[in-house]
């Protein structure tokens, strides 16, 4: 069982990371979580391929989260033969709306994958590769949820909680995973709330997207994201064991601020914790 940090950034793109987007493989099965800007093309620099993904979760639609949607589709329905899993994917509204106005039959990239559909040397190209004709439209299984929804395969169960972040403009959910007698929780964009606080208790694993230095923070700041401090508060109440700190923000990421950053949150959390960097593999030990 394996994470692969994809993006482990913010909306500020910098020359180490940019947007949010981690890969979960449990056996043979790998889950995506986001799909924040250049997701597919750093998850094949990772070893990943996109047909290789069978689930896609959002947490929220803040374009470092899904600005890749459009690519990740097209890329894994271009490259399929007509022998992979449908790609299933759930997150809150507007996930349907979003997924429609994409690839839908008026979509926005409707004109791309019809060509590819009708055009003789692309069905040489699709066929080439080991497809049958006629070539399939994409299609995908797409699903809005909401807080309290839970998803389930085999090997491996989700459970949703609400994160607190922009509401009432966009909802923002949090998972947790658990699989292979670990329990892993993407806290996604989030202030300090109860409800991450529960859906993470006894958790082996709390990723936490922290955007700063928490002194630094402005209070309605702090209220839609969580800083340094309130990371380490998170983590201490749900009695984590590991936290894993990801979205993390420019000025937090230089030199000096970094450790800084982490001495602060040690006062406050006892457990091990991970400063996650983009393109790090996390290999969850039995």
């Amino acid at each position: 069982m394996k994470i692969f940090f994809v993006g482990a950034g913010t909306p500020t793109p910098t020359q180490k990371r940019f947007g949010t987007c981690y890969v979960v493989q449990i056996d043979e099965a790998y889950l995506m979580f986001d799909c924040g800007p250049a997701a597919t093309h750093k998850m094949v620099k990772m070893g990943l391929f996109p047909t290789q993904i069978d689930y896609l979760f959002f947490s929220h639609h803040h374009f470092d989260h899904n600005a890749d949607y459009p690519c990740f589709l097209l890329c894994r329905w271009d490259q399929s033969i007509g022998r992979e899993n449908i790609l299933q994917v759930f997150g809150p509204p507007p996930t349907t709306w979003i997924t429609e106005r994409l690839i839908g039959s008026d979509g926005a990239f409707s004109h791309d994958w019809r060509a590819r559909v009708g055009h003789p040397g692309s069905q040489d190209i699709f066929v080439g590769r080991g497809g049958r004709l006629p070539r399939p439209e994409p299609h995908v299984d797409v699903k809005d949820i909401e807080a309290g929804a839970v998803i389930e395969d085999a090997g491996w169960k989700l459970i949703t909680a609400r994160a607190a972040h922009i509401e009432p403009w966009m909802p923002t959910l949090a998972y947790r995973l658990e699989a292979s007698g670990k329990r892993i929780v993407f806290s996604s964009d989030t202030g300090f709330c109860k409800s991450v606080i529960e859906l993470a208790r006894g958790a082996n694993y709390l990723l936490v997207h922290c955007w700063g230095q928490q002194e630094t923070m402005k209070r309605a700041e702090s209220r839609m994201i969580t800083g340094t401090v309130d990371a380490a508060k998170l983590a201490a109440e749900a009695k984590v064991e590991t936290l894993v700190l990801s979205h993390i923000g420019h000025d937090l990421d230089r030199t000096g601020s970094r450790e800084k950053g982490l001495m602060d949150i040690a006062r406050f959390y006892k457990g091990e914790i991970i400063w996650a960097d983009e393109l790090m593999t996390l290999d969850l030990q039995s």
